[in-house]
């Protein structure tokens, strides 16, 4: 398998693709391409990208060929087992589905206004209304899951699966803009940016050498 991502600084999305193919335990080639660049349009033409439109991750795997974050995990979850994404009991596996759907279509204020940057943490602002109605909208959501579901393991159905893979993202983005959240949920973004595969993809995000530098200051 060959797994195409963007900067691990920046790139939100590519770094749900990567924890999928991560937890999948399958050998895969990464291949970090950087976004924005003076050869990104061009490069965004090649063969590669094409089934994508240019975007990433996508994910090759011999003919077969995967892109957008959400399809990666469940391509994984086919390929290998079910259980290492999601949970076994039906009901918390609605939930996770469900949840897992929600952050991939919801949650434009937060995208829009603060991008992922996971080498910098600035000063506390406060936020927006609309970002914080996001917050309020994921803190309900984390917290039905670890109450419902998640009480025996660090992450939101227990152990680390497809809806920690989502949110992801959001961890880094509540750490690198100091945003507000309940109380509880500290333990939770503790457990997820303490993650082996997260601390993996942060120490490479360090050793980047580009910048791009519109993501490289606090949200206004």
């Amino acid at each position: 398998m060959k797994l195409i991502i963007g900067n691990k600084a920046y790139s939100s999305w590519s770094l749900r693709g990567w924890l999928a193919c991560k937890q999948s335990g399958l050998l895969f080639e990464e291949v970090v391409v950087p976004l924005y660049d003076e050869a990104w349009d061009r490069r965004r033409e090649g063969d590669e990208f094409a089934p994508s439109s240019g975007k990433v991750p996508i994910l090759w795997d011999g003919e077969a060929v995967v892109w957008d974050s959400l399809a990666i995990i469940e391509y994984l979850a086919e390929k290998t087992r079910r259980e290492l994404f999601w949970p076994e009991d039906p009901a918390a596996r609605a939930m996770a589905r469900s949840m897992a759907a929600e952050m991939h279509s919801s949650f434009t204020a937060l995208r829009r206004t603060h991008s992922m940057n996971v080498r910098q943490i600035f000063a506390p602002r406060a936020p927006a209304d609309d970002v914080v109605a996001d917050l309020t909208r994921i803190m309900e959501l984390w917290a039905q899951a670890r109450a419902r579901f998640g009480r025996d393991g660090d992450f939101l159905f227990g152990d680390f699966g497809a809806a920690d893979m989502m949110f992801a993202p959001v961890v880094t983005r509540i750490i690198t803009y100091t945003l507000p959240v309940a109380r509880f949920a500290n333990s939770y973004l503790d457990a997820v940016i303490h993650h082996p595969f997260m601390q993996d993809w942060i120490a490479a995000a360090q050793e980047e050498e580009w910048v791009i530098e519109k993501f490289e200051t606090p949200a206004a």
